[in-house]
């Protein structure tokens, strides 16, 4: 099969500080594509397919303590929004980057692909 990866695009009104986030706050590894566009390599990845009314799509991160996360990532002085809430599948929450791109982070409880 000739598919060896993905690529994940975010949108904000504030591109910098974002990447600024992932490099600095997530410590991802990434590389320069020129002129300061910083490509990230992202932890390991998985996909599950739900179902709905329309066509979506959705990137959440996943942590193995989402108390210590959340606490870290506010001390960093990222919004988190709301507190952790139990769904059964895991503990979620909505972590903010800058321009208010909310992406969903929580701790599964489901079996893991990785």
């Amino acid at each position: 099969m000739a598919i060896n990866g993905a690529h994940v695009v975010l949108y904000t009104s504030e591109p910098d500080a974002v990447r600024d986030v992932l490099r600095d706050v997530l410590r991802w590894r990434h590389v320069d594509a020129g002129e300061g566009w910083l490509i990230f390599a992202l932890p390991p990845a998985e996909v599950g397919v739900h179902p709905a009314e329309r066509p979506d799509h959705q990137l959440s991160l996943m942590c193995d303590d989402i108390t210590a996360t959340v606490k870290e990532l506010r001390d960093q002085g990222l919004e988190i929004r709301g507190e952790p809430e139990d769904r059964g599948w895991g503990i979620e929450t909505t972590l903010v980057l800058p321009g208010g791109l909310e992406m969903s982070l929580y701790q599964p409880r489901h079996p893991r692909a990785i």
